[in-house]
């Protein structure tokens, strides 16, 4: 009896050991939660750790989707691209329809700058999701990007900016295919100031010509006459702005004049960073040569945020009684591109890099406001006009008020 006894519960303990335990088990492993665990590690940069869980996820659930593209995105983010390449195919194959393992896997091969791939991948993403997606186009745009086609490149993005204006980096990227597909223009700019007292109306005329080179980039050569103080003088000058790489340029300017309220030689370099997040940092040097030499630090920062860019620049000018320090904010909200925008500025101080002001005058404090608005009228013709108010302290406690109307326009072939 007692043997029966023990035969019976050993099998039942041998029962519940076999439907208990797996229960208990399957109750404990969530693949979503662990998912989710992975994923923030690997974000905070413990990517080895966070990859061991997911790869716990993909023994029991080898085609889940989610997890196949986080390996990849990690493996591509510590520049192992052959690694990220396997889990990408594998994340396709499982879920054709899934947008995000084509963006996955398109990125990994345009930083190994495998555009033949590229292409390949980009093709089959269009076949299973369509041309309408628009982080798909946008991968479509940096193709071209990669292969120096920015005419395209830029016609591409413009397209996705028209119907996914907040998509993140895309009015930064914008910014730099402009810069590089601009080749020839010419154009006209007009500034008229008015001034409370006994100072006669300013006029200033400007004409420049705008053409690439490989070697220097962006190149305009510029005209400026203008009659002020009861006298008129001319401005010649010629900027650059080279390319240092995918996302770095460099700008220089150089000039000369024979008119008393512009600078004989003048001379301005500054280096563009286009930094993660959409951010853009500068840093330069300015050399104006009036009677006595002025030398001035300059530098900004940059922010893209949906359709707005704001900036702030600082101007240090070293002197012996004391530096000098002029600040300028800036912020434009863009509407159907990135050359339709209406444009907010206020500044204190003088800066350097605005022809129209008068910095010959050295102004102990100077306040400005200035309202504008930019628009591409047609793929050639593009128009611009802004109007600003600025109150200068010419010597201590005097004062003059500044009314400033610009306009201008630029034809492009």
């Amino acid at each position: 009896m007692i043997k029966r006894y023990l035969k019976i519960k050993c099998s039942f303990l041998l029962l519940w050991g076999i439907f208990a335990f797996p229960a208990v088990g399957q109750e404990s492993f969530d693949p979503d939660k662990l998912f989710i665990e992975a994923r923030k590690l690997i974000l905070d940069g413990k990517r080895q750790e966070g990859r061991e869980i997911a790869f716990k996820v993909l023994e029991k659930y080898p085609t889940y989707p989610d997890v196949l593209i986080l390996v990849g995105r990690s493996y591509s983010w510590d520049g192992k691209y052959d690694s990220a390449s396997l889990y990408f195919e594998r994340a396709i194959v499982a879920s054709p329809e899934y947008e995000d393992g084509y963006l996955g896997y398109i990125d990994n091969l345009l930083w190994q700058e495998d555009l033949e791939k590229a292409d390949e991948i980009l093709k089959m993403a269009l076949e299973k999701i369509g041309p309408q997606a628009n982080a798909i186009q946008y991968r479509q745009s940096k193709i071209h990007y990669y292969k120096e086609d920015y005419a395209t490149a830029l016609k591409l993005a413009n397209s996705v900016f028209q119907k996914a204006p907040k998509l993140e980096g895309l009015l930064n990227y914008i910014q730099i295919l402009r810069r590089l597909s601009r080749v020839n223009a010419v154009g006209f700019t007009y500034d008229y100031d008015s001034f409370e007292g006994q100072i006669s109306p300013w006029n200033t005329y400007s004409i420049y010509g705008r053409t690439r080179t490989k070697l220097t980039g962006t190149l305009i050569a510029r005209v400026t006459n203008s009659s002020r103080f009861d006298g008129n003088g001319t401005q010649v000058e010629l900027d650059a702005y080279p390319s240092l790489g995918k996302n770095s340029y460099g700008y220089f300017n150089i000039g000369y004049s024979g008119a008393s309220f512009f600078p004989k030689f003048r001379f301005g370099s500054s280096i563009y960073w286009n930094l993660p997040k959409a951010f853009e940092l500068d840093a330069g040097y300015r050399y104006l040569q009036f009677s006595e030499t002025t030398h001035i630090i300059t530098g900004s920062l940059g922010k893209y945020v949906s359709n707005w860019w704001f900036n702030f620049r600082m101007n240090l000018i070293p002197g012996q009684e004391g530096n000098s320090v002029s600040g300028n904010f800036q912020t434009r909200y863009y509407f159907k591109g990135a050359e339709d925008f209406i444009s907010i500025q206020f500044s204190s101080g003088v800066s350097p890099d605005e022809e129209n002001r008068d910095f010959q005058s050295q102004l102990l404090n100077s306040y400005r406001a200035r309202l504008g608005y930019q628009h591409l009228w047609t793929e050639r013709w593009m128009g611009f006009g802004f109007v600003g108010y600025s109150k200068d302290e010419i010597n201590a406690g005097r004062f003059r008020n500044n009314l400033n109307v610009s306009i201008g326009t630029e034809f492009r072939f």
